[in-house]
């Protein structure tokens, strides 16, 4: 008996193997939008992704070919989009979505869990200084991972404009009667502002940091995260240093 249940067992792995070769030998073409590799897809898988993308209009889709999906994994950050989400998904998923009901019901809900939250979370990181972007990724697994990409540099930015916003408040009441002081004073802050804005323009790296995190929330507590360490390395340059350090107190 256990024979032949091997050799039922081998009979089916063949005819599936066979099924699946000719579903792999369909003749598939090229889709519309983004892309990252050349991934093609059936006529009625291409025909399903155009009605994903339109269902879900808020997010932003990129299609992985078969051959990029662990290269799109390992630089998910680099697909980062600063209005909407990226969502970054595989071929494979897509084929097996438009023909299987059970799987396409699985993985059109952790979109969709996603889809609830992006007005939220696109909000929220809107206001955090320094976010570059944001996505998912539709993993194998069942699950999806979410991406952040944010500019350490920007952060320490904002700190330092708040900085001197506060020195400048400060010296203004204790030098009321000192308005060439303060006169000098305002020159080197607009001189030091101006040469900021032009080095942020021209700067060829930014300090950029990818986090990941298996839901929004968790996204959220890592980006709050790494914001608060660029602030702690946040240090002051030699000019804002001296910034309120020799105060003439005389009248």
């Amino acid at each position: 008996m256990s024979a032949i249940s091997d050799v039922i067992s081998n009979i089916q792995a063949s005819q599936q193997a066979k099924t699946e070769e000719v579903k792999n030998t369909e003749k598939k073409s090229a889709v519309r939008g983004k892309t990252i590799g050349n991934p093609k897809l059936s006529k009625k898988a291409s025909e399903y992704y155009e009605q994903l993308k339109k269902k879900y209009s808020n997010m932003d889709f990129i299609l992985v070919s078969r051959d990029q999906k662990a290269a799109a994994q390992a630089q998910a950050g680099s697909y980062a989009n600063p209005c909407k989400m990226v969502v970054l998904i595989d071929e494979d998923k897509i084929e097996r979505m438009a023909e299987d009901e059970s799987y396409r019901k699985q993985y059109e809900g952790i979109i969709a869990n996603a889809a609830s939250g992006v007005s939220q979370l696109g909000k929220k990181l809107a206001a955090t200084p320094g976010v570059k972007g944001y996505g998912m990724q539709v993993n194998s697994n069942g699950t999806a991972s979410f991406f952040a990409v944010i500019d350490k540099s920007l952060a320490a930015q904002r700190k330092r404009i708040e900085k001197k916003a506060q020195e400048k408040k400060e010296e203004k009441k204790i030098q009321e009667k000192k308005a060439q002081k303060e006169e000098q004073q305002e020159r080197l802050d607009a001189s030091r502002t101006k040469g900021s804005n032009k080095s942020e323009n021209i700067k060829a790296e930014e300090d950029l940091v990818t986090v990941t995190a298996s839901s929004m929330e968790e996204l959220l507590k890592k980006i709050d995260d790494v914001m608060f360490e660029s602030l702690s390395d946040y240090s002051q340059t030699e000019e804002e240093k001296k910034v309120g350090q020799s105060f003439d107190f005389s009248v």
